[in-house]
Parts: C-alpha cells; structure tokens; sequence
C-alpha cells in the first residue's frame, strides 16, 4: 500500500475515496494531525493513475462526476456484500472444512485408523509380512490370478499401503477433510460407495499400467476432490464446496508428479480417481437436481 497524497478537508477526503473505489481502486483514508488526509492505494499498479486522478480532484473537487460516484461506491458495496453472503452459505466455515478429529464421521474415523495401523506394522511399507495380503496381487506376471481365485479384497485394499511418513500423512489430512465434508453433509454410504468404487477401478487401472507393486490413498483422494468439485458446482444445494485455490493447487500437483520429479508415483490412480469422481459428481448433481423438481 502507497501513499499518493493528502487532502485538507475530511469530507472531500471520503469523496475521493469513493470515487476511486468507483473507478475499482481499492484505497484507504487516514487521519493524521488536523487538517490532513492521508489517501493510501492497495495496488501499486494503480498509483500513477491514482495520482493523476487526486491532481485532478484537487483542482476540480465539486465537480459533479465526484458526488456521484459517492452513491455508485455505496451500490458497489451493497452488491459486494450480497455477494459475499451468498457464498458464506455455499461455503462451509474452517471448522466445517477443517474439522477436529472429534467431528469426523465413524467411516473416515475408520479409514485412517486402519491405514495408520497398517503402516505401524509394515513400518511405513519397507516389511511385506502384511502387504503381500493387501497388494492387488503377489504375483508379477500371472495377472490378478488371486482376484480370480475369490480374494477380492484385493481390489480395494492397496489404499491402506503408504510407503514413507509423509505418504501418509499428506493423504490422511486430506481424506479427514473430503472424507469428513461427504459423511457429514450427505452420509457414510456415499462416502462407502465412493472409497469402494473409486478405489477398484483406479487400482485395477494401475496394474494394468505398471503392475501390483503400488499403493496409497491418493486415488481415492483425488476421486472424492473430483465428486466434491463437481457436485458442489452444479448442485450447490448439496451442501459441498472446494475452494477453487484447493482444486488448481491438486491439478498442479497432478502435473508435477507426471513429471517424474516427486519420485516413484503410481499416476494412473490419480487420473482415474479424479475422472470417476468428476463423473460421479456431475452425473449425482444432475439426479439430484431433476429429484428436487418433481
């Protein structure tokens, strides 16, 4: 924020002021000692301006286009703040986005306690006494041979394998957020469905690519920011809501692991979870929509 200048009377002071925040310069005013003014601008941007337009007030400060800005500023804010209300409605609160581990639901409580557990005895994924249980399959070339003999377990539960601290950590966080916001504002068997059908088709997605030697919940993330995304944006009476800074910063993450940068990451279940869940999302907002008409 920059100063551009002083005026000499409070009132021209507070005129100026919405005329420049008619104009879309975000200011502020500030009294010091008597009789001065001090008019501060956010965007250095528009200092020049902002000083070519004071030396313009200063010569000229009756001038009608002044005065009528004061009422335009006035409707500006209304509309701003009507605005705003509207999206706190969309919009959950920090504790609701956010919530303390007492406030997440008994499923999400579920999840994350079965894949702490499974960490702690794989000790992070470096012991496979555990996980040749959990893989998609044992095997590296006989295809999905224990899937086919019944263990169809197998389909869901490399989710529960994390490799590394930060592995698990990273996807906890965001499976209590997600996890969380579905349970609450919808229930545990959407959330149920979304982990089970999320999950078995990005895995199976993954092996197909690259074999059974991956895990980790970041499909099912990514499917459950996929279906709040969505969801949210075409049925905003549903209730949920990502902040579109949340979504860009995934999708940019998404590209970076492409990239090979990151390190070993299984890719495929991060493209698959994501495009089932914006699937689900956008086909689940379009039922809900016609239900609600009826």
């Amino acid at each position: 924020m920059r100063k551009i200048g002083t005026i000499t009377d409070e009132t021209q002071a507070q005129i100026f002021s919405d005329y420049l925040y008619a104009m879309g310069i975000a200011n502020q005013i500030q009294k010091d000692q008597e009789p001065l003014w001090h008019i501060w601008v956010r965007d250095e941007d528009q200092l020049n301006q902002s000083k070519v337009l004071l030396s313009e007030f200063l010569n000229d400060p009756n001038a009608p286009k002044y005065h009528s800005a004061v009422s335009q500023a006035h409707q500006k804010r209304e509309q701003e703040h009507e605005e705003l209300k509207s999206f706190r409605k969309r919009m959950f609160s920090g504790q609701q986005i956010f919530p303390q581990y007492d406030h997440m639901g008994a499923l999400t409580k579920a999840l994350i306690g079965i894949c702490v557990v499974v960490a702690i005895l794989s000790r992070l994924g470096s012991d496979f006494t555990l996980l040749h249980y959990l893989m998609i399959s044992d095997s590296m070339g006989d295809g999905l041979i224990e899937i086919s003999q019944g263990q169809i377990w197998r389909m869901i539960t490399p989710i529960f394998i994390h490799f590394g601290f930060f592995h698990i950590l990273f996807n906890m966080l965001w499976l209590r957020d997600l996890g969380s916001m579905i349970e609450q504002r919808q229930s545990p068997w959407i959330l149920a469905a979304l982990v089970l059908v999320v999950a078995a088709i990005s895995n199976l997605g993954q092996f197909l690519v690259s074999g059974p030697m991956f895990g980790g919940m970041s499909g099912v993330v990514y499917g459950l920011l996929g279906y709040i995304w969505i969801r949210g944006k075409n049925d905003p009476a549903s209730g949920l809501f990502v902040h579109p800074q949340t979504v860009t910063m995934m999708i940019i993450w998404f590209f970076l692991c492409l990239t090979g940068l990151i390190g070993n990451v299984a890719n495929t279940v991060h493209g698959i979870g994501l495009a089932t869940g914006i699937i689900w999302g956008y086909v689940s907002a379009q039922i809900a929509i016609v239900n609600r008409r009826r």
